[in-house]
């Protein structure tokens, strides 16, 4: 008893505790993304394609690079990583054992004992739990590692939600990158990789931070500012970010909103001149269609648009929550406003939020939106298509989102209702198909 008592003390008691021992991280400036700070010009990128730029310049950065800790369960050439294999290796314990059957191409497989990445094979729980292991090496080894587990999104709260409970019970740090997400953004590949409900999922998690960003420059802020508070600022939190296979211009990041980016929404453009207005907003892929909408209003029906980018609605909501709760618990004093208040305060006409997910996500922030709030979203299965056809399908499309703003203003009293009907004829929306949350 004496020797199993002295052990015990020597590993620090009879009661668990949490050692935060490791040093704080020397982060890198936001300018080290500033390719995606710029945008891509005439070239069209993806934002997963963006996040390995962003990952690249991570491990290529003397300070914080060797802490990195990139994980993939199988589709690191989808995702554009192959590049890594031959940069940083994937690590095996074993070294290399067997001729990989990408041998004859320039970035094959190359497993060695000194390797960086962790490649799991068809393995989403494997990966999950690596991705703790590297998450909490700060309180069990001492260590500030940065972990990125990326993956396809439909595959990761469905398959290993479980180990994402567990990871924020222990306070593991890190980033958890839903690729290929969104009910419309994989084209052709059926149900099976169409999700529309993962930023649900991840935000049933207390310490859990989840962003939707449309662009490159959304990506980079978040990320960023992800690095300075987990491995900075040691908070005890982790993010899920979605991203898209599609690809499109990345346009360079406008002045001083990267605020804005990181409290989830900020104004993106102003519309024309006019008295009949509407707000659009949007995050994701949708958020183009977005845009075209608001394009489409004014050209088709002079009716200008404002269009926002809403990056988080989850943590507006928090946001809102905290405002209500120091209000509830300060009674004497003036009332805190909630930002997401503060920025549609001034607005008028309706607003119409589109995503690619369930309307459940925009819906979060209906309780501090005033006036008509219309949410589009893509409840339902869905079915394997293009792109356009899902998103026509699902109604978020620019011709859906039109129609939306039409008929909300219409019920305002602002437009009369032949506009809205006008808008069905001129776009060819079959009023008649089925609901797409029943079909």
């Amino acid at each position: 008893m004496r020797y199993l008592r002295e052990r015990r003390m020597a590993y620090g008691g009879y009661l668990p505790v949490r050692r935060e021992v490791a040093a704080p991280l020397v982060i890198p400036a936001l300018e080290t993304f500033q390719a995606m700070l710029e945008g891509t010009g005439e070239r069209e990128i993806s934002t997963t394609m963006a996040f390995v730029r962003i990952l690249t310049a991570l491990l290529k950065d003397k300070n914080i690079g060797p802490n990195v800790v990139p994980i993939v369960p199988d589709e690191a050439r989808t995702f554009g990583m192959e590049g890594l294999f031959r940069q940083i290796g994937i690590y095996s314990s074993v070294g290399q054992l067997y001729t990989p059957v990408d041998a004859e191409q320039l970035a094959s497989y190359r497993e060695v004992k000194t390797g960086q990445m962790i490649e799991e094979g068809i393995n989403e729980a494997g990966g999950f739990c690596s991705w703790i292991a590297a998450g909490t090496a700060y309180a069990n080894h001492g260590i500030n590692m940065v972990p990125f587990y990326i993956y396809y999104s439909m595959f990761g709260f469905q398959r290993a939600g479980d180990f994402v409970w567990a990871a924020g019970d222990q306070q593991t740090r890190g980033f958890l990158i839903g690729a290929t997400a969104g009910r419309t953004t994989l084209a052709g590949e059926g149900l099976q990789h169409q999700d529309g409900h993962s930023l649900l999922l991840f935000s049933v998690v207390p310490n859990c931070i989840t962003y939707d960003p449309s662009f490159a420059y959304e990506l980079a802020v978040i990320i960023h500012d992800g690095l300075r508070r987990m491995f900075v600022e040691h908070e005890p939190v982790f993010y899920y970010i979605t991203t898209m296979n599609e690809n499109y211009v990345q346009p360079p990041m406008p002045r001083g909103v990267e605020q804005g980016i990181l409290k989830g929404l900020y104004l993106l453009q102003i519309g024309g001149r006019g008295r009949v207005r509407a707000t659009l907003l949007g995050s994701g892929t949708i958020l183009r269609e977005v845009i075209a909408a608001a394009e489409l209003l004014e050209k088709d029906f002079g009716i200008p648009a404002d269009v926002f980018s809403a990056p988080s609605f989850g943590e507006l909501r928090r946001e809102a929550l905290e405002c209500e709760r120091w209000n509830l618990l300060h009674p004497a004093e003036p009332p805190r406003v909630p930002y997401v208040q503060q920025c549609f305060r001034d607005r008028e006409g309706p607003i119409i939020a589109a995503t690619d997910y369930m309307r459940s996500v925009p819906d979060q922030i209906r309780k501090w939106v005033a006036g008509n709030y219309v949410t589009l979203g893509t409840d339902g299965y869905g079915r394997s298509d293009s792109r356009a056809q899902l998103r026509k399908h699902f109604e978020v499309d620019r011709h859906y989102i039109v129609l939306a703003a039409l008929r909300a203003l219409a019920d305002e009293g602002k437009i009369d209702r032949a506009t809205a009907a006008a808008a069905i004829e001129r776009y060819a929306i079959d009023a008649g198909k089925p609901d797409p949350l029943k079909s």
